[in-house]
């Protein structure tokens, strides 16, 4: 699927309204839930072709050069959106999702379909639950995002650390922080993509790109939700 029918599917779910605000909102979940479907396709298929896996990893080259590929697509995305196309820039949200979709496929060699099931749910609950409570409440969740920013810098340095200590306590105590950290960054991206796109009088191609950001920012904290929940409620073969 390339990106002008990843936009279309875009169009078709949002109305033809003079109201601009929420047709951007509906565009910031229905991009951000289609990327994450692209993912979950795209990592399912990888891990069921046992000749995609060996070409992938069996060299480490590979593997990390997708890893660090995914980082530069986001770092690009966040850092050029201004002078990008709004085809361009969907059309690496697209590429980051499939990308993403490939390394993601280990987890199907790792836990069974029914733990990574049950934790997706799980998953989409909570993230709901927040992503409502960070549009509707009227409460200013600026704290929340700067302690959640500061605490997420911490669990990153920690699992760094813990690397080489492969302290198993330790590492079960990082992903209940991890779960509270995109818990509260959750609400706070929720309300910060509100409040971005409620002063906006035209769905110009510009609020479009703000909505595609907000629905990247989404994305990732659904997929790092899900990843500290999955080695949390997850229990390998």
């Amino acid at each position: 699927m390339d990106y002008k029918e990843f936009d279309n599917y875009v169009e078709s779910r949002g109305s033809h309204t003079a109201i601009s605000f929420p047709s951007l909102m509906r565009k910031v979940y229905v991009w951000m839930t289609f990327a994450l479907a692209i993912t979950a396709v795209s990592a399912y298929g990888i891990a069921h072709s046992p000749r995609l896996q060996e070409v992938i990893f069996s060299s480490p080259v590979v593997f990390w050069g997708m890893i660090i590929g995914e980082l530069g697509l986001v770092v690009g995305i966040n850092a050029a959106i201004n002078r990008l196309s709004l085809q361009a820039a969907t059309l690496l949200f697209l590429l980051y999702s499939v990308v993403n979709g490939v390394t993601f496929s280990t987890i199907f060699m790792a836990y069974s379909p029914a733990v990574i099931t049950k934790v997706f749910f799980i998953t989409a609950g909570t993230f709901g639950v927040m992503a409502f409570f960070g549009s509707t409440t009227r409460r200013n969740l600026s704290v929340m995002g700067r302690f959640g920013i500061m605490a997420l810098v911490g669990v990153i340095i920690a699992s760094v650390v813990n690397i080489f200590f492969k302290s198993t306590m330790f590492d079960f105590i990082l992903s209940y922080l991890g779960v509270a950290v995109f818990v509260g960054l959750t609400a706070y991206d929720a309300q910060r993509i509100k409040n971005m796109l409620y002063d906006v009088e035209y769905m110009d191609e510009s609020a479009q790109k703000i909505a595609l950001i907000g629905a990247l920012t989404l994305y990732l904290d659904f997929i790092n939700l899900f990843l500290y929940l999955l080695r949390i409620f997850g229990r390998e073969r």
